[in-house]
């Protein structure tokens, strides 16, 4: 089973999908239009490089921060929270216990992602 089958298997996720670090292939299943998915893998990803970058430049002004071993981010909104895990992306219900189930699971099953892709 893919990550993204096992994110839509789990109560609360609203949609999940995946994206190329170069940007130009994305999949995505839930409640997303095919627009919206491309907006989200776009976003996604821009995010993430920047994260990445930032966690790099902080690790050169101060070596051993740890901060440059970023894997990901996420961003609570009124209804729902973006999480994202390497190249993975989920948007997930804020109802007790959904994020920090579903952040457990990425960080698990994407922890040997090669974030040097960035």
């Amino acid at each position: 089973m893919s990550i993204v089958a096992d994110l839509m298997s789990r109560p609360g996720v609203l949609a999940a999908g995946e994206y190329a670090f170069r940007g130009d292939r994305f999949s995505y299943r839930g409640a997303l239009s095919e627009e919206h998915a491309r907006m989200a893998s776009i976003m996604c990803r821009a995010t993430t490089m920047g994260v990445v970058m930032e966690g790099r430049m902080a690790d050169n002004a101060k070596p051993g921060s740890r901060l440059a071993r970023t894997r990901g981010w996420a961003v609570r909104c009124p209804e729902y929270t973006v999480c994202v895990v390497a190249n993975v992306f989920c948007f997930a219900s804020n109802a007790p216990g959904v994020v920090d189930g579903v952040l457990a699971l990425m960080r698990k099953t994407l922890a040997d992602t090669d974030m040097e892709l960035v």
